[in-house]
């Protein structure tokens, strides 16, 4: 983030006393400060690379997934492929290297992206979308009734609700839902994983379905390769003496033995809701599971399972609504303070728009030619519009200083004459 800085300096003389020093009169500092939409956003979500990088504030369990699955696979490498490679193939450590890759980057780009958040409506929109759904109320003249909640569309012949979020100040979308961790309304929402330390959306549930089917492949892979190596080496004396000579084995199937369970079941699990075009907030509200008396199907289906797949694989991944390296507008801070001696500013000045125009009162000192200005470009000139009669000194005129930065004096009002 960068911070632009204008100082703007007047300074005028007080000689109030022979040899007295010069007091600075005026320092007004003027700072205009951009800041980008990430430093400002509602959400409780945190961002690093100047916004680039999204993610939950609670991403400690996210942490956790990338520990477990780099040092499980760092240690695969370093004992199991050494000795499968020259027993078996070389071909079993190239596997295994692309699958952590893959792995690795379905993971990072499912934490570190947008799920697709619907940005928050502003104060003016919020009125504007109160003053339309405002309902006449029939029974009191003249009042009116709260605003309707929800609302009906149709999809397909379904009718589908959207509800109302009084955090956004929107109606959601069709499949959206509001997140109670990242506060985010979020385009169909699926659901809040520590795991990725992310919200499931609809810009990165095809990366987080391929992270979970490739991790699954990995565990297997590594399991099964874990298990070979122990066999092999049991075969030369007796699998008890295996385990001692290569215990790095033994704790990488222990992981993949109590992962296996939980990564292939839920992968399975997103298979079918992949197969079906749900998410899982709504298989578990069942949103379209036949009531009854009542017809309910799925109006986001495609028909065909293949279908259903290839649009959530294949599909085009639509842009993100929030413009987080964009520029919010700037905040302009106005410091002014005026020193002469030891005196405080004057009660009687002019603010207008945070600019400091001088003040109108009467001198009780010779008034300098050199006037002061907010405007450092424009030349200063003091400008008397009238001749002090006899007995009035210049110094009790009244001088003001104009918006332009021009010093005017004017008489004073003396009493028992036309002034």
């Amino acid at each position: 983030m960068k911070d632009y800085y204008t100082a703007v300096s007047t300074t005028g003389f007080s000689n109030t006393k022979t040899g007295e020093e010069q007091d600075s009169q005026e320092i007004q500092i003027k700072m205009t400060k951009t800041v980008r939409r990430w430093e400002v956003f509602p959400g409780k979500n945190k961002f690093y690379c100047g916004g680039r990088i999204m993610m939950a504030r609670q991403a400690g369990v996210f942490y956790l997934t990338c520990a477990l699955i780099i040092i499980t696979s760092g240690l695969f490498f370093a004992f199991d492929c050494v000795y499968l490679a020259i027993k078996v193939t070389p071909a079993i450590p190239a596997i295994g290297g692309a699958l952590f890759i893959f792995v690795m980057a379905t993971l990072l780009r499912t934490s570190f992206s947008d799920p697709g958040v619907i940005p928050r409506a502003s104060a003016e929109e919020a009125a504007e979308m109160e003053r339309q759904n405002e309902v006449a109320n029939p029974n009191s003249p003249g009042t009116y009734r709260p605003p309707p909640r929800t609302k009906e569309v149709v999809i397909k012949g379904q009718v589908i609700k959207l509800k109302y979020c009084f955090t956004c100040k929107i109606f959601r979308p069709p499949r959206a839902s509001h997140c109670s961790l990242c506060d985010n309304c979020v385009e169909r929402f699926d659901h809040h994983c520590p795991w990725v330390g992310n919200c499931v959306g609809r810009r990165n549930y095809r990366y987080f379905y391929l992270f979970i089917l490739s991790l699954s492949l990995l565990c297997i892979y590594i399991f099964a390769c874990v298990l070979t190596n122990l066999i092999l080496r049991a075969q030369e004396d007796n699998f008890l003496t295996a385990m001692k000579d290569s215990p790095a084995s033994v704790i990488e199937a222990l992981v993949c033995f109590f992962s296996i369970w939980s990564v292939v079941g839920l992968a399975g699990f997103h298979s079918y809701l992949t197969a079906s075009e749900l998410t899982t907030n709504e298989d578990i509200k069942g949103t379209f599971t036949a009531k009854r008396g009542q017809d309910n199907f799925n109006p986001f289906s495609k028909g065909t399972l293949f279908k259903n797949c290839m649009g959530v694989l294949c599909g085009p991944n639509p842009p993100s609504l929030l413009d987080r390296r964009g520029h919010v507008v700037p905040e302009t801070e106005t410091v002014s303070h005026v020193s002469v001696g030891h005196a405080e500013k004057d009660a009687n000045m002019v603010i207008s728009h945070h600019e400091y125009y001088g003040s109108t009162h009467i001198t009780t000192q010779k008034t300098n030619n050199i006037g002061t200005s907010t405007n450092p470009d424009r030349p200063v000139t003091v400008v008397t519009d009238e001749t002090p009669p006899e007995g009035i000194k210049k110094r009790d005129m009244i001088s003001y200083q104009t918006p332009d930065g021009t010093i005017n004096n004017k008489v004073p009002p003396i009493s028992g004459s036309d002034h």
